[in-house]
């Protein structure tokens, strides 16, 4: 049975909710001449690239960590944060 208007609209404003808030979470990341970038959201998966100097930081998973504790209290929910490499790099 297809889902009526008024809940595609309710389940579209959740999910760009969820989004907004677990972009909040990311964006405070964006200093020091690194960057985490949103590539995906899937399900409790939330997948993150970093870039700049956050590539070759050795403290990179502290970073990550520092992500993960925000996103879950923004969205009061457990979530996976997976850091995803770019063509011909390594994630740590």
């Amino acid at each position: 049975m297809p889902a009526e208007p008024e809940q595609l609209r309710q389940s579209l404003s959740t999910a760009t909710d969820r989004e907004r808030r677990i972009r909040g979470a990311i964006d405070p990341t964006q200093r020091d001449g690194g960057d985490c970038h949103l590539i995906g959201i899937h399900g409790g998966r939330v997948m993150v690239r970093l870039t700049g100097a956050f590539t070759l930081c050795k403290l990179s998973k502290v970073t990550l960590k520092g992500i993960q504790a925000r996103l879950v209290d923004k969205l009061s929910e457990w979530v996976r944060l997976n850091p995803v490499a770019a063509a011909g790099e390594a994630v740590n």
